[in-house]
């Protein structure tokens, strides 16, 4: 071989390990044996982190894979954190591998051009998906387009102690009992984003067209459509835990609160959250869940791969893993997890369905038909301007 032979033969497999091919299954996975994928996550709860080890622990077994949980209390931090390598010129081996993400942070990531792709639809598992009946191409309105990848579902419901509260059917009904209720309601205090989850979801009930919250929150429209929003939130406020004065700054913190006994309304977006809090005895076997009478907001949760990780295959096969039954099945165990699942149950072996039969998804949580279809999330420009807005109207004393 010649020296210009040899050369390009040293260089081509480091070409290779940069950059792999999804449509290269067999090689990916060899490539990701011995890589460390860190994983920028929520860790916010106890249960989350559990699953996470467990999916490392997993493909540890199963591939050679170490992943590592880097816990995020705002997922934003791991976009600043890959837009500042971008901005620095580090193209390769970035400090984030894989980043559990969706809303706004992937809107200003795909814009910005920080993520690797497209690979999620060409992942062996994605043939499992539920691309017909569950929103796993878009989010939050913008198509995916192969940057990320869905691994659970959510859907907004209403936890309540039944000692205390019965079930709302919309916003307006919630403002009353609030007011016959004082100080037994509240919401985590925005940007949290269950936080700002609570504000669209009012936003949505409220508005007179919700089709509007669809495209972007220009200056043209915003005062007007959100205008509702501030005045059912100026009455509310009052009446709030505390009386506005102060909010629980997590989800966890605000069932915290039920448990206490010091409210008896909380939202969540995990249908399932409420039957996994009583297994866990975090909650009494009292609380149950509803959603309103015009449904709630759901959405697909997702990962996605940052440009310049450097274990861009390991995360790839991390990645399938999460949409495989066993993962699926695992996170929709509402003693683990309860998050919805993102795949088509027809579209698996029998054996696999069968683990999804065999669960049990708790006291407290909405069968299907009770659960309804899931409502459109807005436009990410929505979310961040109604956060900004609360934070000036409600946030300054706290």
């Amino acid at each position: 071989m010649t020296k210009l032979g040899l050369a390009l033969a040293a260089v081509l497999p480091v070409a290779a390990l940069a950059e792999p091919s999804v449509a290269d299954w067999d090689a990916v996975v060899e490539q990701a044996q011995g890589q460390t994928v860190y994983w920028n996550a929520w860790g916010g709860s106890t249960a989350t982190n559990d699953f996470i080890a467990w999916v490392g622990q997993r493909v540890q077994d199963d591939f050679g894979i170490t992943l590592e949980h880097v816990k995020l209390s705002d997922t934003a931090d791991a976009v600043t954190r890959v837009l500042s390598e971008q901005q620095a010129g580090q193209t390769t081996d970035g400090a984030i591998d894989l980043i559990w993400i969706n809303g706004a942070n992937f809107a200003s990531m795909k814009e910005a051009g920080l993520l690797f792709g497209p690979f999620a639809e060409q992942l062996p598992n994605w043939a499992y998906v539920d691309v017909a009946g569950k929103t796993v191409t878009t989010d939050f309105t913008v198509p995916t387009e192969g940057y990320e990848s869905p691994w659970a579902m959510a859907q907004v419901v209403f936890m309540y102690d039944t000692a205390d509260a019965v079930p709302l059917g919309d916003m307006q009904a919630l403002l009353a009992w609030a007011a016959e209720h004082p100080g037994r309601f509240t919401y985590p205090q925005p940007p949290d984003f269950l936080g700002t989850t609570f504000l669209k979801q009012a936003l949505v009930d409220l508005v007179a067209d919700p089709s509007v919250l669809a495209m972007p929150a220009t200056d043209d429209v915003y005062a007007e459509v959100t205008q509702p929003l501030w005045d059912w939130l100026d009455a509310l406020t009052p009446n709030l835990w505390r009386a506005g004065a102060a909010y629980p700054q997590t989800g966890p913190a605000q069932l915290q609160l039920i448990a206490d006994n010091e409210v008896d309304i909380a939202i969540s977006f995990s249908p399932s959250e409420a039957s996994t809090a009583i297994a866990n005895g975090l909650l009494p076997d009292t609380v149950r869940t509803f959603v309103l009478d015009k449904g709630t907001i759901g959405n697909a949760s997702f990962v996605a791969i940052p440009f310049n990780s450097g274990s861009k295959a390991a995360a790839m096969v991390v990645a399938n893993f999460l949409l495989s039954p066993e993962a699926q099945a695992h996170a929709q165990d509402p003693n683990v997890l309860g998050y919805g699942t993102v795949l088509a149950m027809d579209a698996l072996a029998p054996a696999d369905r069968a683990a999804f039969d065999r669960l049990d998804l708790g006291i407290a949580t909405l069968s299907p038909a009770d659960l309804g279809p899931a409502q459109a999330e807005p436009h990410p420009s929505w979310m961040t301007r109604i956060a900004e807005d609360w934070q000036t109207r409600y946030g300054q004393a706290n």
